[in-house]
């Protein structure tokens, strides 16, 4: 880990390898951290969020691959953000506690989802009592209403939140709701918070309105594509980025359109990166070898502005 630097730019999503059985398998962590900084360019990692499955993964198995990624991540990876959100608050504090003293970059907490929180007041509540528990690491929301269920804007929950979370330090935004991410760039500008956008097809015009970098599955397999986006956006090259970003549009356009979720991800991310990803844990099942054949063809017949 690269201790003060600025969570900006990249973060992949990363997903959990599995064995044909359904085990964790720590053993490709090695390789799959190699394969992000070498192949994809990213450098920064969100552990056992959505992508990762981390809500279907038991307290241990979560706790070996935060430490997994931590141990083969250093000297090599900027950040390591681990999502410590559970239905549980004791669980929760567990795993922040956990993170702490392994050396996590920072943690991020989902909204509780099943008994759901029904104002701001009650998510900061909760927010509070896990991030407390690691006093000294940065803290994030995880906002995904889409799976949730929690509506609460975030602009409504950042008004004073860092009177009741002081460690609190940004936003993994996933949601298509950009009036609402706006409105928090616009009005926390002197918090110089972290707002990291999770709709990897509508990245662009995150970018546009003040996002200052990106929370993503894609970003396992297109991480190299999308630095290129973000690097002519910083030009500013808008029609490159444009090309760039239609492009990625273009695959999770057709891949969605095929039934596309953390399954199929797996699938994506062993035929681009030859690291076996296994199955998903029930109640996902696996990919289809149709899916798999479709998908491989259409990444591969995408012509990129770079010319690979």
């Amino acid at each position: 880990m690269t201790p003060g630097k600025k969570l900006q730019g990249l973060v992949a999503a990363t997903v959990t390898p599995m064995t044909p059985d359904g085990q964790i398998n720590l053993s490709v962590i090695r390789q799959y951290v190699d394969y992000l900084v070498g192949e994809q360019n990213v450098k920064n990692v969100f552990l056992n969020g959505t992508t990762g499955e981390g809500l279907s993964l038991n307290i241990q198995e979560r706790k070996q691959l935060a430490e997994e990624w931590i141990h083969q991540g250093k000297d090599k990876l900027d950040h390591v953000i681990i999502h410590v959100g559970a239905l549980s608050l004791p669980e929760s504090q567990e795993l922040a506690r956990h993170a702490a003293a392994i050396g996590a970059s920072g943690i991020a907490v989902i909204a509780p989802f099943f008994f759901r929180p029904a104002n701001k007041d009650e998510l900061t509540a909760f927010l509070q009592k896990i991030a407390s528990e690691a006093p000294e690491v940065p803290f994030y929301y995880y906002h995904i209403p889409s799976l949730t269920g929690v509506k609460i804007r975030v602009e409504e929950l950042l008004d004073g939140i860092k009177e009741q979370i002081p460690t609190f330090q940004g936003v993994k935004f996933s949601d298509t709701d950009l009036l609402d991410l706006a409105q928090c760039i616009n009005k926390n500008e002197r918090e110089q918070f972290a707002f990291l956008y999770g709709v990897d097809e509508q990245l662009l015009s995150a970018l546009a309105i003040g996002a200052n970098g990106a929370v993503g599955s894609t970003y396992n397999y297109l991480g190299r594509k999308t630095n290129l986006m973000l690097q002519a956006f910083a030009k500013p090259d808008l029609a490159l980025a444009r090309k760039y970003q239609f492009l990625t549009g273009e695959f999770l356009n057709f891949v969605i359109k095929l039934g596309f979720g953390v399954a199929q991800t797996k699938a994506v991310m062993t035929f681009v990166s030859g690291i076996p990803m296994g199955p998903p844990r029930l109640p996902l099942v696996d990919a289809s070898e149709e899916f798999i054949i479709k998908a491989k063809a259409k990444l591969d017949s995408i012509i990129w502005p770079d010319g690979d």
